[in-house]
């Protein structure tokens, strides 16, 4: 697939090809949901084109997508709408969204009064949903903006549309039908089941799900309302203002833009209106499902009729795109590595393409069996989905754009590793030798910033201590000699300065150094826990199962895997005391006295920290460093906003989560201020 990066159409033949390329894309889009162009090349292609005829009027093709609904590309369906259902022009920064709101000034002939109303841009299918005496009657699709498809098949496979109302209304709603995230990965699932190839990506999969009939399986889906309309002989929708029919529709029953995180707010001006945008934005990543911009329209009903409407996209309304987390590239190969614990690890190779502001040349897969239910092959155009701080994953291949020069992805017969033999009892492969096959990812693990922070000790470093000076594991490090060190290091100078990192490491808590054995289904958070709940070594080697589910969140079949390994790792525990590694964990300050609450300042806080830590906080400098401060000051540490978030800490370039937990009504602190709150932990030895 050729991805878009032209700056101008040179001739009127370019101008053609765009046309063509873009009408295709268009009815491939707005049809199965199978474009061979990704949004933000599909937006590209459509300026360009748009930049072409304002230079070149005469050329103006009547095939052109520019003045159509859909592209002009999707024929009309059997149904009329009972009014047009337009698309949206497109606003691509703040300075678009003035030049809207001038517009708006001209056509009402003075300011905007009734403020803007601003919610997220589902990224999903658009659906009419016909309600009469209060039951579902009829689904229909946006087609070519004046008709649409029945669809009304899919009747009772679509959360959020209601079978029947909570009043007996005649009306109809407008929204977006959609795949969650979780709704996607059980659909992929179950077409696996029935030997039906993957959706390539959420929107995909509804607008294929919708039309579809005769199906053996159902796949259910989500529908969030943007707006209602009335119908010939039905109920006339209460208030003034799109904030208030959406309350209603709301309170009828069906879920609306304002049931989702993002919600639906009202802003005075263009200025706050360009706030809530940055907020939705800054939300994205955290959404359950793909948004690719946010609509600000007028709320007023009043002004909404005023600024009138065109023929393509209503005027009182405009769609702030965003930029583009979902691309699609080639997959050009996939390698294999061996983690730690002696997984097969698979990684996408991809053919270079900017997604969410970083040009993306790598992506996660999962195992054979995750490669085998996506039916990815090499050669394939794929669909690639990255936002935030999100590693890039691969959806699934886009099957209609194969040429049939695809090859099958190679999984290995022998471990990539150690060429030993595979475990393949379970998805995640295994070598069948972990503990010799991972030995150099499990010592560079034990030496991470949030392990024994052992600076410095890179993977060269690594190997060549494994190879030349008989390293075996992560007490093996504790035993070398400056002379050893130096060989390895090829510098006596990098050498001492090691030896200090290693010296250093035998006085941090017992929280780290079990983390640094690297026992399997632990990781940093519930190291923390094993560590705060036995508080030394010895207590947590002595621990049977029984006793380690008494540590919070560790049930009976993780327990014995626990205590499975440490047991395993008792040769290795018992080199590190010999060395001088005898950890214990620092507890919470005692409890206050009966009546006064809790243990610790933290004490019953559910606490989010987000954004880097500076000042006194400075120290802390991982997102696992501020965590393990937040437990010890005796509260529960989390990733993500919830309903039991209590406070969230906000640091140096905190991003969306302050604007959610502000919406939530949760407390927020900054750096200095949580500083305070826990100074006794600051200042303990």
């Amino acid at each position: 697939m050729t991805i878009t990066t032209a700056s101008a159409l040179a001739d009127r033949d370019e101008y053609a090809d765009a046309i063509a390329t873009a009408v295709k894309a268009s009815a491939a889009y707005y049809g199965s949901g199978d474009s061979p162009l990704d949004d933000a090349s599909f937006d590209l292609l459509v300026s360009l084109i748009q930049a072409y005829e304002a230079a070149y009027p005469e050329h103006r093709d009547p095939a052109s997508p520019t003045g159509r609904v859909a592209g002009g590309a999707v024929p009309g369906g059997e149904v009329a709408h009972t009014a047009a259902m337009l698309s949206l022009a497109n606003a691509f920064g703040p300075q678009d969204l003035l030049d809207w709101e001038a517009s708006l000034v001209r056509r009402l002939g003075g300011p905007v009064t009734g403020g803007y109303a601003v919610e997220p841009k589902l990224d999903g299918a658009s659906l009419a949903a016909r309600y009469r005496a209060g039951r579902l009657v009829q689904l229909v699709t946006r087609g070519d903006g004046t008709s649409g498809e029945d669809v009304s098949h899919a009747i009772g496979t679509i959360v959020g549309l209601p079978l029947e109302l909570a009043v007996e209304a005649t009306f109809e709603v407008r929204g977006e039908v959609l795949l969650t995230a979780e709704q996607f990965e059980r659909a992929n699932r179950i077409r696996a089941e029935h030997g039906a190839g993957p959706f390539s990506n959420a929107r995909n999969g509804a607008a294929g799900t919708l039309r579809a009939k005769g199906r053996a399986y159902t796949v259910e889906m989500s529908f969030w309302a943007f707006g209602a309309v009335e119908l010939e002989g039905g109920t006339a929708l209460p208030g003034t203002t799109h904030s208030e029919v959406m309350a209603y529709v709301a309170a009828a029953g069906v879920r609306t833009a304002a049931d989702t995180a993002a919600g639906l707010t009202v802003a005075a001006t263009a200025a706050g209106a360009q706030e809530q945008v940055d907020r939705i934005a800054a939300m994205r990543a955290g959404l359950p499902f793909g948004i690719d911009g946010v609509v600000v329209k007028l709320d007023s009903l009043a002004e909404q009729a005023a600024a009138g409407t065109g023929s393509r996209h209503p005027h009182w309304a405009t769609a702030y795109k965003l930029a583009a987390v979902e691309r699609r590239t080639r997959l050009l190969d996939v390698t294999w590595a061996v983690g730690r614990t002696g997984v097969l690890a698979p990684t996408a190779v991809l053919e270079p393409v900017e997604v969410d502001g970083s040009v993306v040349r790598h992506a996660t897969l999962h195992n054979p069996a995750d490669i085998a239910r996506r039916g990815l092959l090499i050669g394939d155009t794929v669909t690639v989905y990255k936002a935030g701080d999100v590693i890039p994953r691969v959806e699934a291949p886009v099957v209609e754009l194969r040429t049939g020069a695809e090859r099958p992805v190679a999984v290995p017969e022998v471990c990539p590793g150690c060429q030993g033999e595979i475990d393949r009892s379970q998805e995640r492969w295994r070598c069948a030798q972990p503990a010799d096959c991972g030995r150099i990812a499990a010592i560079l693990y034990a030496a991470g910033r949030d392990q024994l922070d052992i600076d410095g000790l890179g993977e060269r470093y690594v190997r060549a201590l494994v190879e030349q000076e008989g390293v075996r594991d992560v007490a093996d490090l504790f035993t070398l000699d400056p002379a050893a060190l130096a060989r390895a290091a090829g510098s006596g100078k990098r050498a001492v300065k090691l030896a200090e990192r290693i010296e250093a490491a035998k006085a941090l808590p017992l929280s780290r150094v079990f983390c640094a054995l690297g026992v399997v289904g632990t990781g940093r958070g519930m190291s923390r826990r094993i560590a705060r709940h036995f508080g030394t070594m010895e207590a947590v080697r002595a621990a049977d199962a029984a006793a380690m589910t008494a540590v919070e969140l560790v049930g009976e079949t993780k327990a014995a895997a626990i205590v499975a390994q440490v047991a395993e790792l008792g040769p290795v525990i018992d080199k590190l005391a010999a060395a001088g590694v005898r950890p214990v964990e620092p507890q919470a300050p005692a409890a206050a006295p009966a009546g006064e609450g809790e243990a610790g300042p933290l004490a019953g806080q559910n606490v989010v920290v987000t954004g880097k830590m500076t000042g006194a906080l400075a120290a802390y400098d991982t997102r696992d460093r501020v965590r393990e401060l937040v437990e010890r000051a005796g509260g529960r540490s989390s990733g993500s906003i919830s309903g039991r978030t209590t406070l969230l800490v906000a640091g140096e370039k905190a991003g969306g989560k302050v604007a959610k937990a502000e919406a939530a009504g949760i407390e927020i602190l900054g750096e200095e201020a949580f500083a305070l709150r826990i100074a006794a932990l600051l200042e303990a030895p």
